[in-house]
């Protein structure tokens, strides 16, 4: 068996926590004050000492009598308590007056200490926050169900209030022996967690706690030591006994309704979900033999398929996070494993110091428990109990931020797993107001001024003699002037006003044809002509119509995303303005007369309505970091690395969240000249790309492949980007091949001056230069507009510490571009790449940003393509194969190594 070791946990980034000998330190201060201020005392100014005490409290000596920023109940030590000093050397003489009400007064005060002194314990309780405990198993072959049961039994009886503690069991065996031996365990709670609060047991296993404590002496004690005992050896041989004969017989089947889940076609890897809630702490019947509260004990065997992978304990894991969420949604969580017991029963309590330390308590994502292992040989044979790891290790991680995560015994913060969107300028509680809803307080109220103005307006409308038609119609016009003719006028009456426009007066065309005059008998609309305003009017029409579609789309697949609920006035809006734009689709789809609308506005309308979805779309587009690598001038040329950056800086993607950084592993200051060019040459080259649809936008890959087009607009351009490619190229193969920069190209940029006497490619500083930085408002290319960000790093090296090659090199633009760009997706190109496709990261984020699954995808690797192979590929350096092999890995992923998008973190 293995044990949760209190005498060290570790915390990731661990707050410092005030210790005893400071408060005891603090105080005594206090009491040395309040003694020194004896005669002030006599002279009736207790509040101005309470006022100092108060101040002294304040000072930064401990975190425990004083908050600088309280979140909760607050504890201040009560001003009365220096005061017990002056009553007891001031007591009047027998005789004296005034002798029985001062002894009275002291009485009065030191039954308010004690009250106070008792009380603060109980005070805290309310604040503690809800724990969930996961035990998980998986056989019970391999992992008898009495272990199992004995893990849970330690956990529930925990010293923590059991309305504020779940114990959930996944089995993953899906077998009704481990349910029976936690259905035993349940009855058995009722008798055990009396026992151990009582009489303070330790460890709270049972297994454990009697095969090392003997029969207590006192007699009482002894009575129900051997009573708990009994009662544990026969539960325990229930269990052993069904175990060894593998089943469950009916007589134990009728007892509890939970067994019927298990039918003759369930096996351990094709079964349902089954959950059995056996102690339900919200139950006020769910008593111990004290009449204390039960914690909340949950069965749980997710479901499995053949079909589909279970992913282990990970999936365990997940479905137990899902469930508990539903059922006591704690805001701690605590996973261990089934061979596990706790040796001590304040390990919730010494957790939640970290948690709830009210300084960086925030910070704190999860506290790991070491483990002490049973049964281990003096020295310890096969080395299993991790000495070094828990005792050594684990505390030299603190430089990381906090130690690794182990797999059991480990409390995290359910936020920190399921994962949150905030923002610090929130200044609301949480899951104060996440969203409007249709089942919210508010809804009423905008449900009733809705129905009241338009049923008010109705009313109008038919009582000064209108139709229900009618008034539909009057609706419909009022919101086309609204978009239209009030926008035009809006617009002109500014233009006026700045002097830019003058007054004018239109006549409209009296003499109407007989067909339009038919048509409006017939109440059918009339079009017939381009005009802005039509334009306006289709444009809105048709994003309205996208977006009904759009959200009906999701209902009817069933994504598993919320709509209805948060958006159910925005749907039924937006259903309403598709049937009062009715004659406008008409119009453009179904008549065939004079009065419809043109097929070029329609087209053209139709066009501008996908833009402005598509636009709505780009602000919803993450920052993407791109990652070239290049190691030495000499085998990987400038030229051929620059490429590669063109190539990657000319994705068709929004320039303000793309982010481009060379990792110079060979610290060469050829290399920067080249991508100070590239920087250069971008300005023209990716306007060429993105008015062109070049393909590949790599320069080199581009002009070697390509001719010069046909279009003598388009082969005036390509000529003169051409030009501009093969000066830089020539600037940059000249200047490798003499092996160093000239003076005179020094002095064009302040970035050269990093490069000293005294630097190697081995032992040299960090050297950072932001080349193109997209925050700049100047950073344009040649038509106005953005540019992306593009950084050089050659990341410090030193002969006295491994470097660790292209690894380190990319644990370094981590951290780099985790304080400039910051993108939530990270692609890493090697420098004899480039990337043959504009559109490869929206292919990629069509995973990432899938509604249903895109949480689930870590990163997307593209295949490889190789120019110059020889027809039979000699040296088979292709990698034909490999296709085959990402291709067929879709059933457990993919491995990576390059040429992937990741998410960052």
């Amino acid at each position: 068996m293995i044990q949760d070791d209190t005498r060290g946990c570790f915390a990731l980034s661990p707050p410092k926590v005030a210790n005893s000998a400071r408060n005891r330190d603090f105080f005594d201060k206090i009491l040395k004050d309040e003694q020194e201020k004896e005669p002030e005392r006599g002279k009736g100014k207790a509040s101005d000492q309470a006022n100092a005490a108060s101040k002294k409290s304040s000072d930064g000596d401990t975190l425990c009598t004083h908050t600088r920023n309280p979140r909760g109940n607050k504890t201040e030590l009560p001003p009365k308590c220096g005061g017990n000093g002056t009553r007891v050397s001031h007591v009047p003489t027998e005789g004296e007056d005034g002798r029985w009400a001062w002894i009275g007064l002291f009485g009065a005060e030191l039954w308010f200490i004690l009250y106070w002194l008792v009380t603060q314990s109980i005070r805290y309780e309310k604040e503690l926050p809800g724990v969930d405990i996961f035990v998980c198993t998986a056989d019970p072959t391999i992992e008898p169900p009495i272990m199992v049961i004995n893990t849970v039994l330690s956990v529930m009886a925990y010293d923590y209030p059991p309305e504020k503690l779940s114990v959930y069991l996944s089995d993953d065996g899906c077998s009704d022996l481990t349910f029976f031996a936690l259905l035993e365990a349940s009855r058995f709670s009722k008798q055990w967690l009396p026992f151990c609060k009582n009489f303070q047991v330790e460890p709270r296993s049972p297994a454990a706690y009697f095969s090392t404590a003997s029969k207590p002496l006192d007699p009482i004690q002894a009575n129900e030591w051997t009573s708990i005992k009994k009662l544990y050896e026969e539960m325990k041989n229930r269990i052993e006994s069904a175990t060894t004969l593998g089943r469950i017989s009916e007589e134990i089947r009728r007892e509890h309704k939970g067994f019927l889940e298990w039918d003759s076609g369930s096996t351990r890897r094709d079964h349902k979900t089954i959950l059995q809630i056996l102690i339900d702490g919200r139950d006020p019947k769910a008593l111990d033999i004290e009449g204390q509260p039960l914690p909340t004990l949950v069965y749980l065997a997710r479901e499995k398929r053949p079909q589909y992978h279970h992913n282990f304990k990970a999936g365990a894991m997940n479905a137990l996070i899902r469930v508990s969420s539903k059922i006591s949604n704690g805001q701690i969580i605590l996973n261990v494993d089934c061979d596990m017991y706790s040796n001590n029963s304040q390990s919730v309590r010494d957790a939640l110091c970290f948690f709830m330390d009210e300084e960086n308590g925030h910070e704190i994502a999860y506290v790991q428990y070491p483990q002490n292992f049973d049964n281990v040989t003096k020295n310890d044979i096969y080395s299993n109990s991790l000495r070094v790891f828990f005792e050594v290790e684990l505390h030299g991680m603190d430089g990381n931020g906090g130690p690794c995560y182990t797999g059991t015994g480990c409390f995290h913060r359910r936020e920190s797993l399921c994962g949150s969107k905030f923002s610090k300028k929130c200044k609301g509680e949480w899951r104060k107001a996440n969203d409007w809803k249709i089942s919210g307080p508010w809804f009423p109220p905008f449900a009733y001024v809705i129905i009241a103005k338009y049923g008010y307006s109705f009313g109008e409308f038919i009582w000064s003699g209108g139709t229900p038609q009618g008034w539909w119609h009057d609706q419909r016009i009022w919101m086309f002037r609204r978009t239209t003719s009030y926008l035009f006028g809006f617009i002109n009456t500014i233009l006026k006003q700045l002097g830019f426009a003058k007054s004018t007066f239109v006549v409209t065309a009296k003499v109407v044809e007989d067909d339009v005059s038919q048509r409006y008998e017939q109440e059918i609309m009339e079009f017939g002509t381009t005009s802005p305003m039509f334009t306006i009017l289709a444009t809105l029409a048709f994003l309205n119509l996208f977006s009904l579609i759009a959200v009906v789309k999701r209902v009817v697949m069933g994504t598993k995303i919320s709509v209805f609920e948060p958006l159910a006035l925005q749907i039924i809006q937006c259903g309403l303005l598709v049937i009062i734009n009715l004659p406008i689709y008409q119009g453009i789809f179904y008549r065939k007369d004079k009065g419809c609308m043109p097929h070029s506005l329609a087209v053209k309308t139709v066009i501008l309505a996908l833009l402005a979805c598509i636009l709505s779309y780009e602000k919803e587009l993450p920052g993407v970091d791109i990652f070239v690598c290049t190691a030495d001038p000499t085998i990987e040329p400038p030229i051929m690395v620059i490429n590669t950056v063109l190539s990657v800086m000319a994705y068709d993607y929004p320039p303000e969240k793309l982010s481009v950084y060379l990792s110079d592993d060979g610290c060469s200051d050829l290399t920067f000249f080249a991508l100070l060019e590239a920087s250069h040459f971008s300005k023209q080259w990716l306007p060429f790309c993105k008015k062109f649809q070049v393909e590949p936008r790599s320069p080199a890959a581009y002009f070697s492949t390509t001719s010069k087009p046909l279009d003598p607009i388009q082969a005036n351009e390509w000529a003169s980007i051409k030009k501009l490619y093969e000066g830089m190229k020539n600037r940059i193969e000249s200047t490798t091949t003499l092996g160093r920069i000239s003076e005179e190209i020094r002095r064009e940029h302040k970035g050269y001056l990093e490069w000293d006497s005294g630097s190697t490619r081995h032992d040299h500083k960090t050297i950072l230069q932001i080349l193109i930085d997209g925050r700049d408002p100047k950073a344009m290319d040649i038509e106005g507009q953005t540019l992306p960000n593009l950084v050089y790093l050659a990341r410090e090296k030193r002969p006295q510490y491994h470097h660790n090659y292209k690894a380190g090199a990319m644990n370094a633009l981590l951290r780099v571009s985790s304080k400039m760009s910051n993108g939530q997706i990270i692609l890493n190109v090697d420098c004899d790449m480039y990337s043959n496709n504009s559109q490869s990261v929206r292919d990629a984020l069509c995973f990432f940003m899938d509604e249903e699954k895109g949480h689930e995808i870590a990163y997307v690797q593209y295949p490889q393509t190789f120019d110059n192979v020889t027809k039979n590929d000699i040296y088979s350096g292709s990698l034909r194969v490999g296709r085959i092999l990402i291709d067929s890995a879709h059933s457990f992923g993919m491995f990576g190594d390059e040429a992937g998008a990741s998410r960052f973190g």
